[in-house]
């Protein structure tokens, strides 16, 4: 690899950062709490969120927050489309959470690849890898959000609200430690 094909971070601040090891652009100096590393020792790039917050961590909580609002807002609208087009219809659960999986999805990888984790290339097999982290979350809501409307009579959309807390856990674990993960390179 040669140093014109390194890629470089776009929203870099010229002469405030020297490159590290694999020619990306880093923040000046050590940052607070370990930003200039990332979330599970994965070596990714600073988003441009990171200008803001110095903590990669704080940061990955914010835009998991976000995502999570997002994520349930898309819950709440295929709730309601699904249970006025079919009524008392026992799937309608399974449509609401693939619904609501697949488009929240989208919007989260966008938002963690731009904004927290500044990589290039590998569109593809982050896009894959960040959906094996919530294909994880998507069985594991399949599996217990049914049974809670189904069987115990509860609200799907209170159901889904206490069940996101489990998908909010197995979300930064596998993100931090898999989706965005980049080899360090030698130096």
């Amino acid at each position: 690899m040669t140093d014109d094909s390194r890629e470089r971070d776009p929203d870099a601040v010229p002469g405030a950062a020297a490159p590290d090891g694999a020619g990306r652009e880093r923040g000046g100096g050590a940052l607070p709490g370990g930003a200039e590393q990332a979330i599970g020792g994965a070596a990714a790039p600073d988003g441009p969120l990171l200008r803001l917050i110095r903590d990669r961590r704080i940061a990955f909580l914010l835009v998991g927050a976000l995502n999570t609002g997002i994520g349930f807002v898309w819950f709440i609208l295929f709730s309601l489309l699904v249970n006025s087009a079919w009524p008392g219809a026992w799937w309608s659960i399974f449509v609401t959470i693939t619904c609501a999986h697949l488009t929240s999805t989208l919007s989260a990888f966008v938002l963690y690849r731009r904004l927290v984790f500044r990589v290039t290339g590998h569109l593809w097999l982050d896009f894959w890898r960040f959906q094996l982290v919530y294909l994880t979350s998507f069985l594991l809501n399949h599996l217990v959000v049914p049974p809670m409307t189904i069987l115990l009579g509860m609200n799907d959309i209170v159901a889904q609200f206490l069940f996101t807390f489990v998908i909010a856990v197995i979300s930064y674990v596998g993100h931090s430690r898999f989706s965005f993960h980049r080899r360090k390179e030698p130096t």
